[in-house]
């Protein structure tokens, strides 16, 4: 085959490893996620309580897993973020953990256009050719329209990840803002028809 004429990092984190987590370990993860949400700044927004946490499928990337999670409020926010550790292995305990967190109040329930619900949080930069670079990013969340199988994470016309949906929920790993390319998620049924898609930005109602 040519050399590539645009590379760009694809297919980077592992794939999921394991079921959503339950029991002692999503007991373990909510705490400290939860922890990262009772640190965000409430002044100009009343949160409210958080409610049952939605744990998303795990990816590892250089070293260290993430799993998102979601939870909705009292007050009708989102609150969205992730648990991060050290894998464990060779009979080592899960170690390192760190958590994420952020708030929203565009939710799905007030979205009823919106074809997949999203979240994303940059992880790191990926520095390509010609000084140019990506944002290496997390993406997860669920599909509001029936019969998917997959979701991809496509930059351009390449497709950079895709995720299995496990119990509706799927966790994408992706670079995004690639010369002039943006993130679109891709729903595909599990015969490959594609059935739904949303971007990582708000289209201009004008365009």
């Amino acid at each position: 085959m040519p050399p590539d004429r645009n590379p760009v990092c694809r297919f980077v984190a592992e794939p999921p490893q394991g079921p959503l987590p339950e029991g002692r370990w999503a007991a373990t993860l909510t705490r400290h996620f939860l922890g990262a949400c009772d640190a965000l700044d409430e002044e100009a927004d009343d949160l409210g309580e958080p409610g049952d946490v939605a744990f998303h499928p795990d990816r590892t990337w250089h070293g260290r897993t993430y799993i998102p999670a979601t939870t909705l409020t009292s007050s009708g926010y989102e609150l969205f973020g992730y648990v991060s550790f050290r894998a464990a292995g060779d009979d080592r305990e899960p170690s390192e953990f760190s958590a994420v967190a952020d708030f929203t109040p565009e939710t799905a329930a007030e979205n009823p256009d919106w074809q997949i619900d999203l979240c994303e949080e940059v992880l790191a930069e990926w520095r390509g050719e010609d000084g140019e670079c990506a944002d290496v990013t997390l993406v997860w969340g669920r599909p509001l329209v029936e019969g998917g199988d997959t979701v991809t994470a496509e930059l351009g016309e390449l497709t950079v990840d895709q995720c299995a949906l496990v119990e509706d929920r799927f966790t994408l790993l992706a670079p995004d803002g690639y010369r002039g390319d943006t993130l679109t998620c891709k729903l595909y049924d599990a015969g490959g028809a594609q059935i739904a898609q949303e971007s990582l930005y708000e289209e201009d109602d004008e365009d």
